[in-house]
């Protein structure tokens, strides 16, 4: 038997209000905002996740961005994995996502992965440090890995990861 990602008795947090963004989960009513946050930061997006990684894809739809929320959606309802949209503070804009997986690493509860949209980079270092202090107060993880950035792909072994 497989130990569960997060135990049965653990509320999963609905998202996060922070003065600069909000935090809620990644579902499909905002896939068009999303669908722009991606498109717009493509190329950054690519360089954050892994070297040589292909998403997302130049030609990626509105349609296949769907999907992927639909995904997100689905492993998030069955407590597989949490995927967390990155609003302004009025909702109208997506400007980043997180990622929190379970990780099938030795001392590693989990996996998080993040970013901004290229337009919000000054918000950077809040933001980051704003995620790590709620995942350690409100998650219930001793040992979170955060790949590409307190780790480098090099050194965690360039492991392609499914941020779609």
């Amino acid at each position: 038997m497989t130990t569960p990602f997060v135990p049965d008795d653990f509320i999963v947090p609905d998202g996060l209000i922070h003065d600069h963004f909000i935090l809620q989960m990644l579902e499909p009513s905002i896939t068009e905002l999303d669908y722009q946050a991606v498109m717009s930061s493509r190329v950054n997006l690519r360089t954050i996740f892994a070297e040589n990684d292909e998403w997302p894809a130049d030609d990626m739809t509105l349609a296949d961005n769907l999907n992927d929320l639909i995904t997100h959606e689905k492993e998030f309802m069955a407590r597989a994995a949490f995927a967390y949209t990155v609003l302004n503070t009025d909702k109208t804009k997506c400007i980043g996502c997180i990622y929190i997986e379970p990780s099938n690493r030795d001392n590693t509860d989990t996996e998080v992965y993040y970013w901004l949209s290229n337009d919000k980079q000054h918000l950077f270092n809040e933001f980051e440090e704003t995620l790590k202090s709620w995942l350690k107060e409100k998650w219930p993880f001793n040992n979170i890995a955060y790949p590409g950035r307190s780790v480098s792909w090099q050194q965690w072994g360039s492991r392609s990861h499914s941020h779609e």
